[in-house]
């Protein structure tokens, strides 16, 4: 790949309204990034709006910025991008990274759990990242207070991966900051923003996504029935990558998420033998999703009005399934991919998890 390729591609994927689906999309029709960028204001009009693309400047700006900071970028395509990420729905196509990368190309396991966790719990999650670092196990997390905290303090001498919500020269939380030095020079730290970006709450469920795209399976040690870590499981699942949880006192609410999800199917983990042996057959080919891209014949620069007309129709407020919309208007993929992707760069188009997409 090209310096002139990387920083265009850099620049689509700041560009508004570009998401990681959009990005796949327009890389796969007009196969470089310089073609999408010039492209993109047209496919904008056609879906009935207007859309620009990242200054350049700003672009420019933020890679010196990174590379000041000791950042470098991990984009898709990137022989060190991280495989199983890469095939999760919504990869992020570009990562700043501070460490080692080749951490993430070993056997990886999650740790997640309560930000409020109890100090046994605290005292297992420690222990378990310290036994799953005798096995050569990387531990991955999210660095936040509690559970996250004390996996990377346990498996900070051999290997762990922080994943942060915010650019790599903001640490969050405060008290986190010397841990957070020491992932990026003796781990890896890992974000999807540029620098100076605040952790906003929007930003922790798609931090999550990478948590376990990055990971063969993902243990909750402790979590509340609605907490962030449940996401990260259900995102784990959703991926064909293992679910595991921590059992506890079923009169402790912040066992009640773990607790739940053995219930539902998810392996009970007691040690790191038992981590081991749940990912132990793992088969990466499980985790291919389904392609995102166009799919079949090439198509034209534009969709005649009644094929447009007829995926719109198909679509409202409540999500459906991309797969849907292409069975029920009996269009080529590749045709309703173009229109989706018209609304989408018009700002009329939501996508969802699980390839489903919805008119804003």
């Amino acid at each position: 790949m090209s310096e002139r390729e990387r920083f265009d591609r850099l620049r689509l994927i700041r560009s508004p309204r570009i998401g990681p689906v959009s990005y796949r999309q327009l890389l796969a029709r007009f196969g470089s990034a310089s073609e999408a960028l010039r492209a993109i204001p047209l496919l904008a009009e056609r879906g009935g709006g207007r859309a620009s693309v990242a200054d350049a400047g700003a672009v420019e700006r933020e890679i010196a910025a990174t590379r000041a900071l000791g950042g470098r970028y991990l984009l898709m395509g990137d022989a060190d991008y991280p495989v199983l990420l890469h095939q999760m729905e919504g990869a992020p196509p570009a990562l700043i990274v501070r460490g080692d990368a080749a951490l993430a190309a070993r056997s990886c396991v999650a740790i997640v759990g309560a930000r409020n966790a109890s100090a046994a719990a605290c005292r297992f999650a420690r222990s378990l990242a310290q036994d799953l670092g005798q096995r050569e196990a990387v531990v991955v997390s999210g660095l936040a207070r509690g559970i996250d905290t004390e996996a990377h303090r346990g498996s900070i001498d051999s290997g762990t991966i922080g994943v942060i919500a915010c650019g790599i020269d903001v640490v969050f939380p405060p008290e986190n900051r010397d841990l957070q030095e020491a992932l990026a020079e003796r781990g890896l730290l890992v974000t999807e923003h540029p620098p100076g970006v605040q952790p906003l709450a929007r930003h922790f469920p798609a931090r999550n996504r990478i948590i376990a795209g990055l990971a063969l399976g993902t243990v909750v040690v402790e979590a509340a029935p609605k907490s962030g870590s449940l996401i990260t499981a259900r995102l784990a699942g959703e991926a064909g990558r293992e679910v595991m949880a921590v059992p506890g006192s079923p009169i402790d609410p912040r066992a009640q998420g773990c607790n739940l999800l053995i219930r539902d199917g998810a392996t009970l983990i007691q040690n790191g033998a038992d981590v081991m042996e749940a990912i132990g057959g793992f088969d990466p080919r499980m985790v291919r999703q389904g392609s995102f891209d166009f799919i079949g014949e090439p198509v034209s620069s534009d969709v005649a009005q009644s094929e447009r007309a007829a995926v719109i129709g198909l679509l409202g407020p409540a999500a459906a399934p991309v797969d849907e919309l292409i069975r029920l208007s009996g269009l080529s993929p590749a045709v309703v991919q173009t229109v989706l992707l018209e609304l989408e760069l018009a700002g009329a188009l939501e996508r969802h998890a699980g390839a489903k997409v919805s008119l804003r």
